[in-house]
């Protein structure tokens, strides 16, 4: 197996620094390092002890938790965990894992480590994926991983990544079947879109990048449970 992923639990509750370390003592790819009751324990730790990945509340004396991500310079990845749900969007503008609602059950912390686990150990066949495109006489390569969301335009679908846009004669679903589903989600007829480009989630609208994709009604509430949100 590769190495483990090294982390800290961070909460002013004792309760539920215990009720987290139980969870990750079942999970085999998890090795827990330290805990600390607030964020400057957390920042005396990280100076002695660099991890992987933090279990970070986000209400605790003296600092919050996204007070201490956001002034951290080239923090570990973080997964959040609050009572309060209108910190979400906020998690996801922050480019965090994952956001775990109090209280915690262990098929959604379950979860989230995978969540984790996929970002540090990729399998060699995700790093490598893609997908050949026909623009004009020309075959596009591009790695799945590159691609932020994918429009449809009558007969021809537009594929959008961090610096061009693509052109294909396809249609949305084609398209769709080149792609792997656990990685891209459909927010609307029209789009599909790379769970991992999402920065933010405001209202009806999903922000990718520089860009915005509408979120049918139809289709909200499966996208925010495919991004790890929970009521």
């Amino acid at each position: 197996m590769a190495r483990k992923i090294t982390c800290i639990i961070t909460d002013d509750e004792p309760m539920a620094r215990k009720g987290l370390q139980g969870y990750v003592e079942k999970i085999d790819f998890l090795q827990l390092v330290g805990q600390c009751e607030d964020a400057l324990q957390l920042n005396t730790l990280l100076k002695q002890q660099p991890v992987d990945l933090l279990f970070l509340d986000i209400e605790m004396p003296y600092i919050t938790g996204i007070d201490f991500l956001q002034q951290t310079p080239q923090p570990p990845k973080v997964i959040f965990t609050t009572a309060y749900e209108q910190y979400a969007i906020r998690g996801y503008e922050l480019d965090v894992l994952d956001y775990l609602l109090k209280p915690v059950s262990f098929d959604r912390f379950l979860k989230a480590a995978n969540k984790a686990f996929d970002y540090f150990q990729p399998s060699p066949a995700a790093e490598q994926a893609h997908v050949f495109i026909k623009t004009d006489t020309r075959l596009e390569k591009i790695r799945f991983a590159d691609i932020l969301f994918a429009e449809a335009m009558e007969n021809y679908v537009a594929i959008y990544t961090a610096d061009k846009k693509f052109i294909t004669h396809s249609t949305l679903k084609g398209l769709q079947e080149s792609l792997p589903g656990s990685m891209f989600i459909q927010p609307h007829k029209s789009y599909l879109v790379n769970m991992q480009a999402i920065g933010a989630v405001e209202g009806n609208i999903l922000h990718v990048g520089r860009y915005q994709v509408p979120i049918s009604k139809y289709q909200k509430e499966e996208v925010m449970e495919r991004i790890g949100y929970r009521k």
